[in-house]
């Protein structure tokens, strides 16, 4: 595992520890960054396979936080991205910080919005506490908009969100991430 770690082919995206209650789980999620990769080792060969496919979720989820991951990196900050799950099953597939407060996104793979995707969205962003930012719902759609106090993200979207973020630049005393 830490030679894929090191020759950057996986990422174990760790839980956010922050109390939010005294059931976490404490175990990091596993991602495969190359998606593609990830599609061929499981016989996926077209997209016709790959939106019938049970991975299907799984994969657009893994390719929405290699994005984030790839943002922090070539802007030379350390990843700091983090998922949140208690025991209960409630879940933010997502969560960062951003100038001190917390960042809440849900990630579906779906290409139409539903009452569920919502709901867990507004769940997401009821784990990050009163001071935290609205949260995000990304998925598969092309649309953009505020539902019920969530902004919801097509997944074209996900290059102005990661660079509308705003992550804290290096200072130029800042040594460069090895």
């Amino acid at each position: 595992m830490s030679v894929l770690e090191a020759s950057d082919l996986v990422y174990l995206l760790p839980p956010y520890h922050r109390n939010f209650g005294k059931r976490l789980v404490k175990s990091p999620k596993l991602y495969l960054v190359d998606v593609g990769l990830a599609c061929w080792l499981l016989g996926i060969r077209s997209i016709e396979v790959l939106s019938l496919h049970p991975l299907r979720g799984a994969l657009f989820e893994t390719w929405v936080v290699s994005e984030f991951l790839k943002t922090r990196l070539n802007a030379g900050q350390p990843p700091d991205l983090y998922f949140w799950r208690d025991n209960n099953g409630l879940e933010a597939d997502l969560v960062f910080e951003i100038e001190g407060r917390l960042q809440a996104v849900e990630i579906k793979s779906g290409r139409t919005v539903t009452s569920d995707y919502v709901r867990a969205g507004q769940k997401a962003g009821r784990i990050a506490g009163e001071e935290a930012l609205p949260p995000r719902l990304i998925y598969a759609g092309d649309e953009n908009y505020a539902r019920s106090g969530l902004r919801v993200m097509g997944w074209q979207s996900l290059a102005t969100l990661t660079d509308g973020l705003k992550f804290p630049r290096p200072s130029p005393s800042s040594k460069p991430v090895a």
